[in-house]
């Protein structure tokens, strides 16, 4: 399906006009063709931006691109949301896109508040490309990958790049069980009411939890 104008035009959550989000493509997507761009926001966005699954906020002021930047952390959603308000900002079109995961890198208190490895409305980014759109997934940055030995997710703007079913070591990583499909905007009702309805506890006591400290002490001897 060709892009629709709404894959470039700013929203509320899809920040592509704030200030912030302008001179952070800027600095970032430097002077070569929509595809060249498009990969160089990627690893901006993948890197720059520590993942930090506490640091939910289901609002369009809380996944917006311009609050991912103000923090520099961001989960899969703000991330994607992110890289698609910075591809629009560079007139490259963009969308979201949402799977439903079983997630094998996490700590043992997000398993526990939680209460199941399988994520709903994981987030990555649609970018169109070459005329076509290329899936790409900036959440987990080169430094937490190198943490929990998980194989980095490259991006060349060709091929989607989806997470990998096993680590380094062979064990289980990431599981896709299902697509949500594609969207111009977040579709934050849908995504608020089922996390309302399933992740109860987890948006409840998530706020309290330091991810960079958890990942600290369960990779010190690894």
């Amino acid at each position: 399906m060709n892009p629709s104008a709404a894959s470039l035009l700013p929203t509320p959550t899809i920040d592509s006009t704030h200030a912030l989000v302008v001179d952070f493509t800027a600095r970032h997507a430097g002077s070569g063709d929509d595809r060249e761009r498009a990969v160089n926001l990627y690893y901006a966005v993948r890197d720059d931006i520590r993942y930090d699954p506490y640091s939910i906020v289901l609002s369009p002021q809380g996944l917006s691109g311009a609050r991912v930047l103000e923090t520099g952390r961001g989960w899969c959603v703000s991330k994607a949301v992110l890289l698609a308000a910075c591809c629009r900002a560079n007139g490259i079109p963009a969308r979201l896109g949402f799977a439903d995961v079983r997630n094998h890198l996490s700590t043992e208190r997000m398993r526990q508040i939680m209460q199941t490895n399988e994520f709903r409305w994981h987030g990555y980014t649609s970018i169109w490309l070459d005329g076509r759109w290329v899936k790409a997934t900036p959440a987990f940055n080169l430094s937490l990958c190198e943490k929990f030995r998980i194989k980095p997710l490259e991006f060349d703007g060709r091929e989607d790049s989806i997470y990998h079913p096993y680590d380094l070591d062979g064990r289980e990583h990431m599981e896709y069980l299902r697509y949500r499909g594609e969207f111009t905007d977040v579709p934050l009702a849908e995504i608020t009411a089922e996390f309302d309805r399933i992740y109860a506890t987890m948006m409840t006591y998530m706020h309290d939890g330091d991810f960079d400290r958890e990942v600290a002490k369960e990779t010190a001897s690894s």
